[in-house]
Parts: C-alpha cells; structure tokens; sequence
C-alpha cells in the first residue's frame, strides 16, 4: 500500500490499529502503566519505519467502555502524548478515530487535552441507529427531526455530534467527518392491515433484527454496492425474495434516503445525501470527509445516480468539495477570492490513505 506513493507522491498512507471487534480490554490494559505505554510506543515507531508509514490512527473503541475502565480517558491522553513526543522530528501523522455518540464523546475522551497531539480527529458518524433497535431510524442522519416529529433524537446526528465535538475543545480544521458508504437492514413489525407496498417511515415498530447483503453476509448491514444493486432490480438481488419491488423515499428533515420492501427496510447513504453532508462539512470549515469504505462503494460502476462511472460516491466527494469552493468564490469580493480559496482548499489538500490493522501491534506489546 504504502508503494502507491510513487504514483501518488502527495499520498499518505497511515497504520490503523484497532476498530469494533478488537474492542477495548486489551488497549486499557496497554495504556494503564508507563512502562506498558512505552512499550506500545516503541512497537508504533518499529512497524511504522519498517514499513514506511507516514504515521498512525488509534482506533481504540473505546476508552472507558466496552470492556474499558473509568481511568481509561486519562491514559488514552498519556498515551497520545507520549505517541506524540515520539513522532516529532520525524514528520509522521497521529490521528484518532473517535465515536461520535454523545456518551462515548463524554466518557471516553478529553478533547481539549487531546487536541494539541492529535493532527485529526476522526469522527465516526454512522451507527446512529441500526438493527440493534425497536424502531426504524437513519444510520447516519445530518439532522434530527423538528420539534413534534417522530424519531426527535437530536444527540443521534452528524450535526449534533460535529457541533458537540468543537463544543468540547476540537478545533474545526482538526475534525474529519465520517460519511459512511454502506447501510443498515431492519426487519419491520408490518400489520396485515397494511399495504404491502406502502413506503414505511422512521420510527416504525422493527423487530431488532436485520438481514444480509449477498456479499458481506452480516446480518443488518449492506455495502452501498449492494444496495443499489438490490433497489435497482424490480426481483430482488439477493435471491431470497423476487416477489414485489422496493419503495425508496427521502427524509428531508434528516437528509438521508431509506427504502421499504414487504417487511425489509433500509437506511443509507447516496450521492443527494453525500453532498449534503460535505456542504456541511465545508459550512462548518472542518478538515476533511473521511468515507467508511471504499470497498462498499459502488467500485464496478453498476448503478451509480451522477455521471460518475465507478466509485460514484467517493467521486461525489470531490465533486461536491469543488462545488461549494466554486460557489463560494463566485459570492465573494474580488479581493478576497485569493483569500477564500486557500482557506477552503484546505479540506483535503492531503488525502490519507488509512491501511487497518487489526490486532497487529498488541501482540508485539504484549512479547
């Protein structure tokens, strides 16, 4: 991965350590002690050089939980610290992928001592809601509901999370937002009363169950490329129900699309709802959009909305980044045009290629 460079020289490509199912014992118990940190710090700077990484992202999810200890939000500081002390003079990214609920931000992280060491946060906003429910609701809503709405769940959104996060102490150019390209799958309560076909809202009775995708096979969640797939074909794609055709609407309030089959329902992300999300972004003048994953993405160009072949959601991205600076400089005085566009330009003037490993560096702390 890191050979991409020689085509791509402006490319960095980062170590990921972590994520959902390494969970959260093994880092506390890596990062309670100095001599145990020390030790984790070493094995970062061995496999970094050795590889030829530009740097490292955390992905410990999350301190103080899931396995965690309360003492776990002041050691992850120690540790980012002393990660930091280690990497400087050599030029290496530090970074943290962090969750973006509102109790996970309180109990896990002291953002404003983590934000002098960190070069980026990334905020992961998905997961908002999912299969693990009793009623239907967005993976990754922008906005919540209006007061007297259903679904008025205003901690749950990308919005409440960003504004919560630069509330705590993150400086906004430091706050890479997360936009994930896959969805969450809902068996839903349907009455007999109710028309098959009839599109069926957030905030419905779900079963707290979801089905698979054909290629990722995990209950409750889909790749977007399996998604567009499956809502594009009048007989289902996934083989285990060709009868009927999927309802596909959109919430404005939320700014999300979601889809109805029988008793299936879906919520994700396409490209009207990524653009959205990067004008946020860009509104907010944070540091970037990162994507949870390029492998979801539509990467054969089966069924892409825009124009964009392959890839079309990571190409909205960019397209949409470009937009609003052109929207922009066409808004602003002459003078200032210059101004305005190093400024803007700055939202991923640096792509990070982040390569994930997962239990890679604990088995060397722990030799």
């Amino acid at each position: 991965m890191t050979g991409l460079r020689r085509r791509y020289p402006h490319l960095k490509v980062t170590l990921a350590v972590g994520g959902w199912n390494e969970g959260s014992a093994n880092y506390s118990a890596m990062a309670s002690s100095p001599q145990s940190r020390k030790q984790f710090v070493h094995s970062a700077l061995e496999f970094i050089q050795n590889y030829d990484f530009d740097g490292l992202d955390l992905d410990w999810e999350y301190p103080g939980k899931r396995g965690g200890k309360p003492e776990d939000k002041k050691n992850f500081v120690a540790l980012v610290r002393e990660l930091r002390e280690a990497f400087d003079g050599r030029g290496w990214i530090l970074t943290s992928a962090i969750g973006a609920g509102k109790d996970t931000l309180e109990v896990a992280y002291d953002v404003r001592a983590l934000a002098p060491h960190l070069d980026l946060f990334h905020l992961m906003c998905y997961d908002y809601h999912g299969a693990w429910d009793s009623r239907t609701g967005h993976n990754a809503p922008l906005h919540h509901y209006p007061e007297g709405k259903q679904e008025n769940d205003k901690y749950h959104t990308t919005e409440y999370s960003v504004n919560y996060l630069l509330e705590l102490g993150a400086p906004p150019r430091k706050i890479v937002m997360g936009v994930p390209m896959y969805g969450r799958t809902l068996l839903i309560e349907r009455e007999n009363s109710l028309e098959e076909d009839k599109l069926i809202p957030p905030g419905f009775p779900a079963k707290d169950k979801g089905f698979p995708g054909p290629f990722t096979k995990e209950d409750g969640f889909m790749g977007y490329n399996e998604i567009c797939l499956e809502l594009m074909n009048s007989e289902s794609y996934m083989g285990n129900d060709s009868s009927g055709k999927w309802e596909i609407g959109w919430d404005d309030a939320s700014k999300t699309p979601y889809a109805s089959k029988k008793d299936k329902w879906i919520t994700y992300d396409n490209e009207r709802s990524i653009r959205e999300k990067v004008k946020f972004a860009m509104e907010k003048e944070l540091g970037g959009i990162m994507v949870w994953a390029i492998d979801t993405d539509d990467f054969h160009g089966d069924c892409s909305e825009g124009g964009f072949k392959k890839f079309p959601l990571l190409n909205t991205i960019n397209q949409a980044i470009i937009q609003v600076i052109e929207d922009q400089e066409n808004v602003i005085p002459d003078n200032k045009h210059e101004e305005k566009h190093d400024s803007s330009a700055s939202i991923l003037s640096v792509p990070i290629l982040l390569v994930s490993v997962i239990s890679l560096l604990m088995p060397l702390f722990n030799q």
